[in-house]
């Protein structure tokens, strides 16, 4: 039984959700999908790897984090954890956090069958559980950082967590994304909405209930967050496709990353 089915979803509606509903929406979906979700792309993400993004863009090659060994890591929004075991392997100290219970589950599966085992920790990323300037580095890759009502929030988190000169970096659907409809074919290259509206996309059941949320944010909305909370940005690295790659990804497909960008990575340090 697919999510959608799981959940009752009937439909798709633009309104205005927040944070409590948006959390509660974003848990329910990704238990209940973490199965299909990861039977679909657990190859593509590997089970001790770092993919920052559909482009297949690796940390192992882009070192945007820079140097994590002996480094405190926190992953937020890690999923099923690859990329903590690869933060672990490479030596860090990485601490894995996600809101959903059944995408932890896979994760200490995972932890138990790589023989790479991380700390495991279930929270949201708008509170992160964790006492001020514990971490050295934290990262995202697309974790959270989309489905959060105030992602504002999660910036001061980060920033709060992180010791003085920590980075910082997360990778979220480019904002331009939002313009065209979730198509990895021709149809996905005409312009559907406006970038300018920040009205949640949302799937909802026959009560009108929330069953999946994702939010926009242009890229000066996630610039401003960022420097709000204190941070520094030092790079947005916008991934090409690569030529020869044929992996369709959701809307992520060689047609469309020909013309335009469908990742975009924010470097960040705390002074």
């Amino acid at each position: 039984m697919s999510a959608e089915q799981f959940l009752g979803t009937t439909g798709v509606v633009r309104r205005p959700v927040d944070g409590p509903e948006s959390e509660r929406a974003s848990r329910a979906w990704w238990d209940a999908d973490a199965a299909d979700y990861l039977a679909e792309h657990g190859r593509d993400i590997g089970d001790v790897d770092f993919v920052w993004c559909p482009e297949g863009l690796r940390e192992a090659d882009a070192r945007l984090l820079g140097d994590v060994a002996g480094a405190r890591v926190l992953e937020v929004g890690c999923g099923s954890a690859p990329c903590a075991r690869w933060l672990s392997a490479a030596g860090a100290s990485a601490v894995a956090l996600d809101l959903s219970g059944q995408m932890l589950r896979h994760a200490a599966e995972l932890g138990e069958s790589t023989g790479v085992r991380v700390p495991l920790v279930q929270a949201g990323a708008e509170r992160l559980p964790f006492a001020d300037a514990t971490f050295d580095v934290a990262c995202s890759a697309f974790g959270a950082v989309p489905f959060v009502a105030e992602p504002e929030r999660v910036m001061r988190e980060v920033a709060r967590v992180l010791r003085p000169g920590g980075r910082w970096v997360f990778a979220v659907n480019h904002p331009m994304r939002w313009m065209f409809s979730d198509d990895p074919g021709p149809d996905g290259l005409v312009v559907q909405q406006s970038y300018f509206d920040r009205t949640p996309y949302v799937e909802v059941d026959d009560a009108g209930r929330a069953t999946y949320v994702e939010h926009h944010r242009t890229l000066g909305d996630r610039i401003r967050d960022v420097v709000a909370a204190g941070l520094v940005l030092d790079d947005l690295v916008e991934p090409e496709w690569p030529e020869g790659r044929e992996l369709v990804w959701g809307q992520w497909s060689p047609l469309r990353g020909g013309y335009f960008p469908g990742t975009a990575i924010f470097r960040t340090h705390r002074p």
